[in-house]
């Protein structure tokens, strides 16, 4: 119970991939035991939701803001419940992962267990790792400062969706990634995959390394978001069809893609005994059928959208023709 607790922290842009890793870590049989602590930008989330039904690990959720800023003393408060109900063994942890949301910058979050004495007394940061879509990187670290500081604060890059582009273009993305940051070790991850030995209990973090890369970091680190970047959810209880929201959904995409950074959701599709779970990222757009919905379980669509100048209410009118008449 002396010693310090690991911490890992997984980061990446919006949709690079993070919740399926975590939910990957969740299953794997490693005998940690983990507490989650997993944050969203906008005021609701899916993940929690489709996490619990992965793992019995102890989750908590921090909504409607960044970790990184607006939220940053939630983050505090909830590392010292957890620690607080370890010491009276109410719950038992070996091992805290924070999952952020695509829109944070990792600076603050990490300079959390080294400024605030509160957490550094009982907490260690282990690692780092930064998931990075491989398929919209190039455009991302471009327009988005947190993306590129996102890799430049890794100790891990795990490349994800590589299938999706061409060797030149992979090789070309590597080569911007060590230019950024030449430390980390970059490898492949493929829906989650990668041995646990990589990412877990690696002691990645070096602090020395990254006082180099931000000489304030043990300062006062500030951080804003671009401007226009909003989210909103949406949600329906009666059940959907889902071939008209595919339809509605691609005419989305092809008129919004650039717009719409981040979009998933848990649908309530009409004679189908499971959820629909889909998710995107600008054009890219995908789905699968998601855990049964238990006996008794109230059924709903929740659907999540973050993005610049978002049409709220034509994608609200849109999807509420969907609904099975």
């Amino acid at each position: 119970m002396t010693e310090l607790i690991p911490v890992t922290i997984i980061t990446g842009f919006l949709g690079s991939g993070k919740t399926t890793l975590l939910k990957r870590i969740l299953q794997a049989d490693h005998g940690v035991r983990i507490a989650v602590i997993e944050n969203e930008f906008a005021a609701e989330s899916i993940d929690h939701d489709l996490l619990l039904r992965e793992s019995d690990e102890q989750i908590v959720e921090m909504n409607n803001g960044c970790i990184c800023c607006s939220v940053r003393g939630d983050l505090i408060r909830i590392l010292g419940q957890l620690q607080a109900k370890r010491a009276a063994r109410t719950i038992a942890f070996d091992h805290v992962i924070i999952e952020t949301t695509g829109l944070a910058a990792p600076g603050p979050v990490a300079q959390t267990f080294f400024a605030e004495p509160s957490v550094s007394e009982f907490y260690m940061l282990d690692a780092i790792l930064t998931v990075v879509d491989a398929r919209h990187a190039q455009e991302q670290l471009t327009l988005h400062q947190e993306a590129q500081e996102q890799v430049g604060f890794a100790d891990r890059i795990l490349l994800s969706k590589t299938d999706l582009v061409g060797k030149d273009e992979l090789a070309a993305l590597r080569q911007r990634l060590f230019a950024i940051n030449g430390r980390a070790r970059i490898q492949k991850v493929r829906f989650g995959h990668v041995p646990l030995r990589d990412i877990l209990n690696i002691r990645g973090f070096h602090l020395s390394a990254i006082v180099e890369l931000e000489p304030d970091f043990l300062g006062e680190l500030g951080h804003r978001h671009g401007d226009g970047v909003q989210s909103f959810v949406y949600h329906q209880s009666q059940a959907l069809d889902l071939l008209q929201v595919e339809n509605f959904l691609d005419a989305v995409v092809q008129l919004f893609g650039s717009q719409l950074m981040r979009y998933k959701g848990i649908l309530y599709v009409a004679d189908v005994p499971c959820r629909a779970v889909f998710q995107g990222v600008h054009m890219l757009m995908g789905s699968e059928l998601g855990a049964p919905w238990r006996d008794g379980e109230t059924r709903a669509s929740k659907i999540i959208f973050i993005g610049r100048d978002l049409p709220q209410q034509m994608l609200t009118r849109g999807l509420d023709r969907c609904v099975l008449s």
